[in-house]
């Protein structure tokens, strides 16, 4: 049973709709490709993790803080009394092990997982003894990427290869342990205790009048959509949504992008580059959020903040 669905964090949200709108650096792009690839091999995972048949609880991108340390889980499972810690890792090509580092087929050298790992483990249990909870932790990094190959690899690291990741996890499906009262009020606290936003956000400066105006596709992010009678559809990946959908998911991104602004119809009709006339943004505006007055300036705000 998945208690914590995984999702986007804020700062990669940000950082996909800069890179749409042609807001990022090259340096700052790369940092937005590894985010992407993290996310989807830790997509991938997940996968793996849905075909368990055990009784268990799966928390996923669980940002914690113990004292002043910030540390973030890419997947926790609640499973037989015990607690399991998976950092998932997506590397892709050729490594070698050597000394205790990671180093690339070039010789470069790369962020040891197993050193984040031992960290993030180490955190993750002073949070238990902090909180009165007495849980066994089992932590391991799992490389995910069929593509991926670690030479001169140690045995006696905690470390899960993708052709070993279904035969590891089919293993608890031989457990008939049911999920116990104990097991579920601790993934309640461990939500409880998550931190949606993170303080180590690289989102770059960037004001309004730099970025690309207009209404990108939603599902390859490209400028290509063409209005059909109540749809916008997109000849690149044969994406289709509603206007009205269209117009709102651009709303949503505005206000993730400039919180401080005020909604106006404008404003939205210039943001989603004039492509949609402006009485009938002022009429999807209308319909979706509550209609708010400042002096002469009429200004929309959703109902619900989450729904941003």
């Amino acid at each position: 049973m998945i208690v914590k669905a995984r999702q986007k964090s804020e700062e990669h949200l940000m950082l996909e709709s800069l890179h749409a709108r042609n807001g990022l650096t090259e340096k700052d792009k790369q940092y937005y490709y590894g985010l992407e690839k993290g996310y989807q091999g830790e997509l991938l995972f997940d996968s793996w993790m849905e075909e368990l048949k055990v009784d268990c609880l799966i928390l996923n991108d669980v940002r914690l803080k113990q004292r002043n340390n910030h540390f973030q889980n890419d997947s926790l499972m609640l499973l037989a009394g015990k607690l399991f810690l998976f950092e998932v890792k997506n590397f892709e090509g050729d490594y070698y092990y050597e000394a205790g580092r990671f180093l690339q087929k070039d010789k470069e050298e790369r962020n040891n997982p197993l050193i984040q790992l031992e960290k993030n483990e180490s955190l993750l249990r002073q949070l238990l003894h902090t909180h009165n909870i007495q849980a066994p932790v089992f932590a391991y990094v799992v490389f995910v990427n069929p593509a991926f190959t670690l030479y001169q690899a140690p045995m006696d690291k905690p470390i899960i290869y993708p052709s070993q990741i279904r035969r590891y996890l089919q293993q608890f499906n031989q457990l008939s342990t049911p999920v116990s009262m104990r097991e579920r009020q601790l993934s309640e606290k461990l939500t409880a205790l998550h931190n949606e936003k993170s303080p180590y956000s690289q989102v770059p400066d960037y004001e309004f009048g730099q970025l690309k105006k207009g209404m990108y596709c939603a599902g390859c992010r490209k400028f290509t959509l063409l209005e059909r009678r109540e749809k916008l559809f997109c000849p690149k990946c044969n994406w289709a949504e509603s206007v009205e959908s269209a117009v709102i998911r651009n709303v949503k991104e505005q206000q993730l992008l400039f919180p401080n602004r005020k909604i106006r119809t404008i404003e939205t009709y210039e943001w989603c580059g004039k492509m949609i006339d402006k009485q009938r943004i002022y009429r999807i505006l209308c319909k979706h959020l509550n209609k708010r007055y400042h002096g002469k300036m009429t200004y929309y705000e959703f109902e619900n903040p989450e729904d941003i």
